[in-house]
């Protein structure tokens, strides 16, 4: 059996793929470019188009279980037609393949589909975990709640339902790490705000771990994707800064000149999630990258 991943080329979906390979599975992925088709062993490529709704069936064959990835990054200016897109883009691509699953023969049992924890309103003072019902009412929390919302209708096809709840994602090479790195390598670093903003994270390889763990053992509901021990955004600023060798001699940046700068998409790096990973943990899921320190030392080695 086959497992089918949209968003398959992006950072996530890349260590995600490469870590249920080495569990023995094989992956089929969509892509709306035909230059990114493969036709190997254990991972085809398939086309398609959300935005005209066009699919290749054939991606289905054999498929137990969909890993949704797919959906516009939400690293980029929040103008009115971006913002649109950013939801679209995560409606249109799950309601695709509700249809076409709804229309087409296949033996799919599992929708597993990214979420993030922006879920969550903005405090801190708040230890949030799965079961913390409202969703924060900004705009971020707006994505999470209709993004979920296209996932759950895949219950009425009885397909089993996951949503993974993604936090901070730190990798080598992109993701909020690397937003992070280049100010402080040029000396020019200093903690967001007041610093004191909660920032869940969790290591790119854990965060495929989870998934996969997830998909493995056929878990269904809401899951947090993040490392046991969240850390401040001045703690983080300070912990990179110390692994690279970088002084940190300005004060913090303004909150509200990074609101002048970003505009509402400031709300990525000052609003404030401490999240609770023990629901997963409590699976039998074991984190390799516990602590922020470890998991840093890992990446910037």
């Amino acid at each position: 059996m086959s497992i089918l991943i949209t968003g398959a080329t992006g950072l996530v979906g890349q260590a995600l793929t490469k870590k249920l390979q080495s569990q023995g599975e094989s992956i089929h992925y969509l892509t709306t470019s035909a230059n990114k088709i493969e036709d190997h062993k254990n991972y085809k490529g398939f086309l398609w188009n959300p935005n005209k709704f066009e699919i290749d069936t054939k991606c289905f064959e054999g498929v137990t279980c969909i890993l949704h990835l797919a959906g516009a990054s939400i690293a980029e200016r929040w103008t009115d037609e971006y913002k649109t897109k950013i939801i679209e883009s995560r409606i249109n691509t799950a309601q695709l393949l509700f249809d076409t699953l709804n229309e087409t023969e296949n033996n799919v049992e599992h929708f597993v589909s990214a979420s993030a924890i922006g879920a969550y309103p903005s405090s801190k003072t708040i230890n949030y975990s799965e079961s913390f019902e409202t969703y924060n009412p900004s705009f971020l929390g707006e994505v999470v709640e209709v993004w979920e919302a296209a996932a759950d209708k895949f219950k009425e096809l009885e397909i089993k339902v996951s949503k993974i709840r993604i936090g901070v994602v730190l990798a080598k090479d992109g993701g909020a790490l690397e937003k992070l790195l280049q100010p402080i390598k040029i000396y020019v670093g200093a903690p967001l705000g007041d610093g004191k903003q909660w920032q869940s994270w969790i290591h790119i390889e854990d965060l495929a771990a989870v998934f996969t763990f997830v998909v493995l053992n056929q878990l269904e509901g809401v899951y947090n994707a993040v490392a046991p021990f969240p850390v401040t955004n001045e703690a983080m600023t300070k912990e990179a800064a110390s692994i690279l060798k970088k002084p940190l001699f300005l004060p913090n940046v303004p909150a509200f000149m990074l609101k002048i700068i970003l505009g509402e998409m400031a709300a990525i790096v000052l609003e404030s999630q401490k999240v609770s990973s023990k629901k997963i943990e409590q699976q039998g899921f074991d984190f390799r990258f516990k602590k922020l320190d470890v998991a840093l030392q890992d990446l910037l080695a």
